[in-house]
């Protein structure tokens, strides 16, 4: 007699189901590629392509924002008294009102040797905050 109802058995699968691990990566790879550009951070500047040319004499004269050794700032715009230190805010509200005068004056960044790299730093993102689109930085010209 055979029987109605045959049970047929399956064999066991030696595979790994790797579906869900590929819908985990993608999930990831999306959160990273989301927030990547959202903690970068830093300031943009124009550096040179090739050796350092001074400023045309025929140009605007540009606004110095300097930062000494002991990591005060100054601001040379021939109206403002060189030789008093300012704060930061003091300096962004000079270099604003200086900018809405003349946007096109150049602003160029004088820092010390022996200041930090974070005091220029925070002298340039201040800069950027107060409007200026591109950030040019003083050298002594080489021997």
């Amino acid at each position: 007699m055979i029987p109605a109802y045959q049970r047929k058995r399956r064999r066991k699968v030696a595979e790994i189901n790797v579906v869900p691990y590929i819908d985990v990566m993608l999930v990831l790879l999306i959160i990273f590629m989301a927030t990547a550009p959202l903690i970068t951070q830093g300031v943009d500047v124009d550096l040179p392509q090739a050796s350092a040319e001074p400023l045309d004499s025929d140009s605007k004269p540009p606004l110095v924002a300097s930062v000494n050794a002991q990591g005060e700032y100054f601001l040379d715009n021939g109206t403002v008294d060189e030789n008093k230190p300012l704060q930061l805010d003091e300096l962004a509200a000079l270099v604003a009102a200086e900018l809405t005068v003349d946007p096109e004056r150049p602003v160029v960044v004088n820092g010390d040797r022996l200041v930090t790299y974070d005091v220029v730093i925070q002298l340039m993102i201040t800069l950027q905050g107060a409007g200026v689109p591109s950030v040019g930085l003083m050298t002594e010209p080489g021997e």
